[in-house]
């Protein structure tokens, strides 16, 4: 019996095993070394680390890791899970189980893509979710927000930090768009597209235009996907885990979920995706944990 298990080794899984290490709690760290940003080239927007490529910034983590002998690490997947009494039960891809009397999911999320020639092939490199962490890389460049419905038009005027040359493209959905919304995009220089888009094209990683289904193209060099249902890891729904609409668990204080014992941290739970966000809050799972194994274990 461990005192904590940790699926996922991101910035969240990695800085949860590192304070708990330190917190000399025996500690087994799994990761199926599959991230959501293995096709990004830099990770941007994190202290002391602005622009490390994700791969060397995960090793660098690992390293950390290697200081503190509670603290086992493991590149296998867990394939599934279930509550244990007062434990948990993990069971790995080789067949073996695990428990632990604690658990933290830092699995992240995956993300869904449209359906669109191009998109996939640039995603990472030109096709991104977040402007705070790749816009300043498409700065006074032709930029599209790819978003419909109510969060549309502020999702366009949002890219307006980084760009003034905004193209607001609906791909033929419903806009939702109030003659008041229409002008204020239009005050603020965004144009709206409301025509199908065929494919995204490009010239090696960046992308250079769209082609629209009723003909024409739409210039860019980089696409900003709309806040859109992401898929959580399956032993969120496994283990009982409340989601959102979004597809995120809305953890409470210290990252807990309504699953005594199970705690979430990083791009699956309810705050912003970045990079440093997901470290502090596995920083703040791990502190709870070993709070809470203190407090059993002193009673």
């Amino acid at each position: 019996m461990r005192d904590v298990i940790i699926v996922g080794g991101g910035p969240a899984g990695l800085n949860a095993a590192l304070i708990l290490g330190r917190c000399r709690r025996s500690v087994l760290l799994c990761d199926k070394g599959e991230p959501r940003n293995a096709v990004t080239p830099r990770t941007w927007g994190l202290f002391t680390r602005d622009g490390t490529p994700p791969f060397d910034l995960r090793a660098a983590g690992q390293a950390d890791l290697d200081r503190y002998p509670t603290v086992e690490r493991r590149d296998i997947a867990v394939v599934g899970a279930r509550r244990d009494g007062d434990a948990f039960e993990v069971r790995l891809a080789d067949g073996s189980v695990e428990r632990a009397r604690r658990l933290i999911l830092a699995t992240g999320l995956h993300q869904n893509l449209p359906e669109i020639e191009g998109f996939a092939e640039h995603w990472g490199t030109g096709v991104h979710s977040c402007p705070y962490c790749d816009g300043y890389e498409a700065r006074d460049e032709p930029v599209v927000a790819y978003a419909h419905g109510p969060v549309a038009k502020g999702f366009a005027l949002e890219l307006t930090a980084w760009s003034r040359d905004v193209t607001l493209c609906t791909d033929g959905h419903p806009t939702e768009l109030s003659d008041e919304d229409r002008d204020r995009l239009a005050r603020n220089g965004v144009r709206l597209v409301t025509d199908r888009v065929r494919r995204l094209r490009g010239d090696g990683d960046r992308p250079t235009h769209i082609e629209l289904a009723e003909g024409g193209t739409l210039p860019c060099r980089a696409v900003f996907l709309m806040p859109a249902e992401c898929l959580p890891s399956d032993l969120v729904r496994e283990l009982g885990c409340d989601l959102t609409r979004k597809g995120t668990v809305p953890t409470r204080d210290y990252e807990k979920t309504n699953v005594p014992g199970l705690f979430v941290a990083g791009d699956a739970s309810r705050r912003v995706q970045f990079a440093v966000v997901a470290a502090a809050e596995g920083a703040m799972a791990a502190f709870a944990v070993n709070t809470e194994l203190l407090s059993e274990d002193t009673r």
